[in-house]
């Protein structure tokens, strides 16, 4: 039986932490995206390694993988609702290392920091 952790931070990091997970997550807040978009968007992930990160964030219902009978297959991604949930998290973690940026006075430069998710307004 695998234990389960009772730490609510915990908990948050272990569904959301991961070298990739939160900026998959951003990237599928307003779109519904092909493996290869995101592979595009996230190009400094293996092949292999973002699979991983897809499969985590599916096997933790954050996102819903759908695979259409087509050949070549057809696989998307998008958020579920406990996905979107997640994204004012994700929201605040960018605005406190912004803040935290600006006070080493370094620039922040982060494709996030142009768009704010139309997910967090739905909450």
């Amino acid at each position: 039986m695998k234990k389960t952790n009772s730490c609510p931070v915990g908990i948050t990091l272990e569904m959301i932490g991961g070298k990739y997970k939160a900026l998959i997550l951003w990237h599928l807040a307003d779109h519904t995206l092909r493996f290869s978009e995101l592979k595009k968007m996230i190009s400094g992930a293996t092949p292999k390694m973002l699979t991983q990160q897809l499969r985590e964030l599916e096997a933790n219902s954050l996102i819903h993988r759908e695979v259409f009978p087509v050949i070549p297959p057809r696989v998307e991604y998008s958020l579920t609702d406990l996905g979107k949930s997640v994204m004012p998290v994700l929201v605040a973690m960018r605005d406190w290392g912004a803040g935290y940026l600006h006070a080493k006075d370094l620039e922040s430069c982060c494709f996030m920091m142009s768009k704010t998710p139309y997910t967090t307004n739905s909450q």
